[in-house]
């Protein structure tokens, strides 16, 4: 496993482990899970922006939901 320095201000450090304790966690289990929550969060809207822009465009392509499950085998 890697580890990661960050700074920070001392009132940040103060909320950060305070946010930690209330959630049971260590300092660095609230940082990993709230990073990878971020990245995941900024992921999706991009994912759903796309689809939106191909939506209005018309580039969207769809297929019924039997083709769908047919490709699926289910």
């Amino acid at each position: 496993m890697s580890t990661i320095s960050l700074r920070v201000p001392n009132e940040e450090l103060r909320i950060l482990k305070s946010y930690a304790k209330i959630n049971n966690c260590s300092l660095s289990e609230i940082i990993r899970v709230t990073m990878l929550e971020r990245i995941e969060e900024e992921y999706d809207l991009r994912v759903l922006s796309e689809y939106e822009n191909e939506k209005v465009t018309g580039q969207l392509k769809t297929k019924p939901i039997n083709e769908l499950w047919k490709e699926l085998n289910l």
